[in-house]
């Protein structure tokens, strides 16, 4: 490397720095409890929001496998009212808010507030394939963690409260569908597992825990999960969609986008929303193409795919669908959804 190169890509790596740096000093981040009659306790809550400086400096969802975010934790919230996006993460690696923190504190830094509840069983030390499956549950939880938000000392004061949307990300997807107004069809559900054609990684952990589908109390499965205080809904790669009632999909009154990630044609049945997106009356759909479900994941680490191996972790948690760097797709996914819910939420103000 000459000396020309490498004094441009120092630089570059410093702006980079700097930019997180500075992404971090306008992002506070603090946990909150949601209580939750139906989960019979509290549900942790994690929620970033537009910050003064001040605050201790955290990085949130840093993995041995991926990067993490910068935010300033406790900071002092800046002065305004914000609208409110709930934010639903996904199952088992991406099974936390943390994971989700590369798109969560970017929203953040544009003027949201952005509220994740940890589903529960659904990752980290405690990850229950029983609980997983319960989909049913999970928009349940962002409605408590909604009852909580303006009742919290700290938030209450700085939410514009008729303005909340959500935002959901594979199976936190399909649960931004369900608050919609999207309803599981339990005979799907119970069938999911049935084969491997449709989710083999999740199916095989299913199995393998013990759990039987059919076996499973499917009584409040189908309800309506809906909530009339959301106003717009953005599902990323929503997963499982092939459990939704098809028929559901003409009820849903609210604006919808539905991104999916992946080539066209090539997207696994599971997550491939494009169908569901003609039959839902208010809806917009975008495929990125050079995009994988992985994309959703955090920028891997240099050594991540060596570990992926030793590790056996069998699912290529980094790999994209070619061309860009995931760094780059995310930063697309951010503008998107900046974009979609200023439109939605920040109209008229």
């Amino acid at each position: 490397m000459n000396f020309k190169t490498m004094l441009c890509a120092v630089i570059v790596s410093t702006m980079a720095m700097l930019d997180q740096a500075n992404a971090g000093d306008a992002v506070g981040v603090r946990h909150l409890s949601a209580p939750s009659a139906e989960r019979g306790g509290d549900l942790d809550v994690t929620v970033w929001y537009p910050a003064q400086p001040g605050g201790e400096t955290v990085t949130l969802g840093d993995s041995a496998l991926f990067n993490g975010t910068a935010a300033m934790r406790e900071a002092p919230i800046a002065d305004g009212k914000f609208p409110l996006i709930l934010l639903s993460h996904g199952a088992g690696l991406a099974g936390t808010p943390e994971a989700l923190s590369w798109i969560a504190a970017p929203l953040a830094s544009r003027g949201f507030v952005v509220a994740a509840p940890t589903h529960p069983g659904n990752g980290g030390k405690n990850r229950s394939a029983a609980e997983t499956m319960k989909l049913w549950l999970r928009p349940a939880d962002l409605s408590a963690m909604l009852d909580a938000m303006p009742e919290n000392a700290f938030f209450g004061g700085h939410l514009q409260q008729d303005r909340t949307g959500v935002l959901g990300l594979s199976m936190g997807g399909s649960t931004a569908l369900a608050i919609a107004g999207a309803r599981v069809d339990p005979k799907r559900l119970a069938a999911y597992c049935d084969t491997d054609l449709f989710n083999a990684s999740l199916c095989g952990w299913v199995r393998q825990s013990g759990v039987d589908l059919h076996a499973m109390d499917m009584r409040l499965a189908g309800r309506d999960n809906s909530d009339s205080r959301i106003r717009f809904a953005m599902a990323i790669d929503p997963a499982p969609v092939d459990v939704l009632d098809k028929a559901s999909f003409a009820g849903i009154g609210i604006p919808v986008d539905i991104v999916n990630l992946g080539q066209p044609g090539k997207i696994p049945a599971t997550a491939d929303a494009s169908g569901i997106a003609k039959t839902i009356p208010n809806a917009s759909y975008t495929a990125i193409a050079d995009a994988s479900h992985y994309s959703m994941f955090g920028e891997c680490k240099p050594g991540a795919r060596a570990l992926i191996l030793s590790e056996e972790i069998g699912d290529p948690v980094c790999d994209d669908g070619g061309g860009r760097s995931r760094g780059e797709i995310h930063a697309q996914l951010v503008d998107m959804a900046a974009e979609a819910f200023s439109r939605a939420l920040k109209a008229g103000l």
